[in-house]
């Protein structure tokens, strides 16, 4: 049992969004939505969106690195894609960020922005392209109908958007044509799924994502595929032993590691901010119950961060040796 780690404190704000959100996180589509950094042109993010990502919002805007918004071709469908260069040398290889239920978020697009501080060539697309309100993405739908959207995105379309973004990326000047992909929970269980529609993947990434059912379609896998697991997510990791046993008895490279005390979303909730304690009100059974909740949100956040920093550590050590 890994003990948690310390970091510094935050505002009350943000303690009472994390708290509500971590006593919901068993689902991905059971957490609450969050606010899109929206591309140039498009429609500001929905009406009553969490207030949880103004700080990955703000650690963007302070992005030394180049980012930019381009459309990606596919037929007659533009993929609208967030893409950040890493400030190296020489040419590097590209990860392909596939987002959650929430669709392309602000801490969607900082993690992308993250990765290229890391030294690669890091593209978001927004799958949700072409599909709101008016031909919008992400940032055109409601909080109550973004979900129910990616949910309902067909799945060849998704593999045909993500098959332009990655035959895109791989060709830039910069790059030295190596694409690996990975995503979270919704796009962890896209990117092993893209993995068995790829030969071409140098890695796949699964984080908290659910995996293929089908023997048949985990047979299809050429690149290795490495997971990020926490232990309280029983939805997720209930079907991984016999997923293990699939890829085993077919020979593929699986490997995964379960992160202890880790909640389903952990790489999100363990970059955001640490809460800190309530301010005492003056009535005895609120200050209890406040402070009651604080500690347990205190001690979910802790977990969260700690798995966190130790799967972005164990991420880019895999991705030095492709």
């Amino acid at each position: 049992m890994r003990k948690p780690s310390l970091s510094r404190p935050h505002s009350v704000n943000t303690l009472l969004v994390l708290f509500s959100v971590l006593l919901l996180l068993p689902s991905c589509a059971s957490a609450q939505h969050m606010e899109h950094h929206p591309a140039p042109g498009s429609s500001t993010g929905p009406a009553g969106d969490s207030e949880m990502q103004d700080w990955a919002k703000g650690r963007l805007a302070k992005s030394p690195r180049h980012g930019e918004w381009v459309k990606v071709k596919n037929g007659t469908r533009e993929v609208n894609s967030f893409i950040v260069y890493p400030e190296v040398k020489q040419k590097a290889t590209a990860v392909v960020v596939i987002h959650e239920i929430f669709g392309l978020t602000d801490w969607v697009q900082s993690l992308t922005d993250q990765l290229a501080e890391a030294g690669y060539i890091a593209i978001a697309p927004d799958l949700l392209s072409g599909m709101g309100p008016d031909g919008g993405g992400t940032s055109a739908f409601k909080p109550d109908t973004v979900r129910q959207a990616i949910g309902s995105l067909p799945p060849d379309q998704i593999t045909t958007d993500l098959n332009a973004v990655a035959e895109y990326v791989s060709k830039l000047p910069a790059a030295n044509g190596k694409v690996a992909v990975g995503g979270f929970c919704w796009g962890g269980g896209q990117t092993f799924r893209y993995a068995t529609n790829n030969p071409k993947l140098k890695a796949g990434f699964v984080f908290y994502g659910p995996s293929p059912e089908s023997k048949d379609d985990l047979a299809r896998v050429k690149a290795p595929v490495y997971g990020f697991y926490a232990s309280n997510d029983a939805r997720i990791n209930a079907a991984l032993p016999k997923t293990i046993e699939m890829m085993k008895e077919l020979r593929k490279k699986y490997e995964l590691v379960t992160y202890e005390g880790a909640g389903h979303g952990f790489m999100r909730a363990g970059d955001a901010p640490e809460p800190t304690p309530p301010q005492p009100k003056g009535d005895q059974a609120a200050d209890q119950k406040a402070a009651e909740d604080f500690q347990k949100a205190l001690t979910a956040y802790k977990a969260n961060k700690k798995a966190r920093d130790e799967a972005w550590v164990r991420w880019k050590s895999i991705l030095e040796k492709l």
